[in-house]
């Protein structure tokens, strides 16, 4: 086998490893498991770190498997938590659930017909005919309250000046630790990764699946990697509009290319080797590349594009990249028109907007009226000439002169129209 903790330690994803771990995973393939929380019907970049692991995973040989918490999520993961989560609704669970199995299948094939082909799972499946008394007797009794109770995530609730933590939510370690125990003894699971929060629950797994095994059957391993951080310190993940998600119906595909295009130097050497496949001579190259023309930033559009490619297609990265030229290329009206609403929308969030009714556009408005009057782009019909005298205003990206008549062949989508004075003020149309 190859050495995949190298390769993971290099690109900066490894935090704490459990001794033997390295030499298992390069004696023979071992199946290893992730969880997910189903705290939402999608997952954001910062669950990226835990698939990207998956991957690499497979593509050095070994099984993975996705667990979807199924079961756990009903009951909510404390670590990292100053206070209780709500606790979801079956419904709004069971719509989580297949949401997140939908965007990691977008990621791993499950239904592979190879020797290390990913697993999917959900540990409702298994914890749903489970017992309280079985589960109290059986795992319950292999785990001292001690032992529970020097974990971190336990420590710092019960320190901290919250409520405290409820029987539900200590118990939950133990649950975590079953799913562990119970791959360990259906899939030959021996390896659990999760981010460098989840080593008390990953480590409460590894103790039970020695003590509930005896021999060569209770061999289980752990690891976690970092937690991502911007380098200013500042939480990774979320942009101004809040988390950066992996489905365009959360995150469109043009939000989700600028929030990479728009890392900082030093967050983009990391980042590049943390979130893309790309072998360490192609990014040392990169990176060389990149100190000598920072202005060019090669660096941010190779992680971008890399990403926007992993994450949603070759196609959406086109698209985003032409979006992306609208504002900051030689774009043409052809090119503004292409853009569906909700990337036009987008790519102009935070340009000021007016409204004009579709019956006075159907009748046709003069260029002087709407920049002044129906719009208030410009403070007068006077600086309305003098602008469109001197050839400084654009009409979906097309010049115009003040005999220019805005009808309904000039909308976009229908409903919107793209003004522009110089090269940087624009405003838009909005027709209602």
């Amino acid at each position: 086998m190859k050495n995949i903790i190298s390769e993971l330690q290099w690109r900066g994803l490894v935090h704490d490893i459990m001794p033997g771990t390295e030499e298992q995973l390069l004696k023979e393939m071992t199946t290893t498991y992730i969880g997910f929380d189903p705290t939402s019907d999608s997952l954001h970049i910062g669950s990226l770190v835990p698939i990207i692991l998956l991957v690499h995973l497979k593509n050095f040989g070994h099984k993975p498997i996705a667990l979807v918490g199924g079961a756990t999520g009903m009951i909510g993961d404390p670590s990292g938590k100053s206070d209780e989560r709500n606790l979801l609704d079956e419904t709004t669970l069971n719509h989580n659930v297949e949401g997140i199995k939908s965007v990691l299948s977008r990621f791993l094939d499950f239904n592979s017909s190879e020797i290390n082909a990913p697993v999917l799972v959900n540990n409702y499946d298994w914890m749903k005919n489970l017992s309280f008394i079985n589960f109290a007797r059986d795992v319950g009794k292999r785990i001292t309250v001690n032992y529970m109770m020097a974990k971190d995530s336990v420590k710092k609730r019960l320190s901290g000046e919250g409520e405290g933590m409820s029987f539900t939510e200590f118990t939950y370690q133990l649950i975590q630790g079953y799913d562990f125990y119970h791959l360990h003894k259906e899939y030959n699971c021996l390896l659990q990764m999760g981010g460098s929060d989840q080593w008390g629950n990953i480590t409460t797994g590894t103790e039970l699946v020695r003590r509930m095994n005896v021999g060569e059957e209770a061999k289980a391993y752990a690891m976690t990697c970092p937690l991502i951080t911007k380098a200013d310190g500042s939480k990774f993940g979320k942009s101004e509009g809040g988390n950066v998600w992996l489905t365009a119906d959360k995150t469109s595909v043009y939000k989700f290319y600028q929030f990479w295009l728009n890392t900082t130097d030093v967050d983009a050497e990391k980042y590049i080797k943390i979130f893309t496949f790309l072998d360490a001579a192609t990014i040392d190259a990169l990176i060389e590349e990149h100190k000598m023309a920072p202005h060019l930033r090669a660096l941010q559009r190779k992680l971008a594009e890399e990403l926007t490619v992993f994450v949603h297609s070759k196609e959406d990265l086109e698209n985003a990249i032409k979006a992306s030229n609208i504002l900051f290329g030689n774009s043409t009206s052809d090119d503004l028109k292409q853009l569906d609403e909700a990337t036009f929308l987008d790519v102009f969030d935070g340009v000021p907007q007016a409204e004009i009714s579709r019956t006075e556009i159907e009748a046709g408005i003069d260029i002087v009226t709407v920049l002044n009057e129906k719009t208030g782009f410009m403070k007068s019909n006077g600086e309305a000439r003098r602008a469109l005298t001197a050839n400084s205003i654009s009409v979906n990206k097309e010049k115009v002169a003040e005999d220019f008549v805005l009808s309904t062949k000039d909308l976009i989508n229908n409903q919107f129209v793209l003004l522009q004075s110089g090269k940087k003020n624009y405003f838009v149309v909005r027709v209602v």
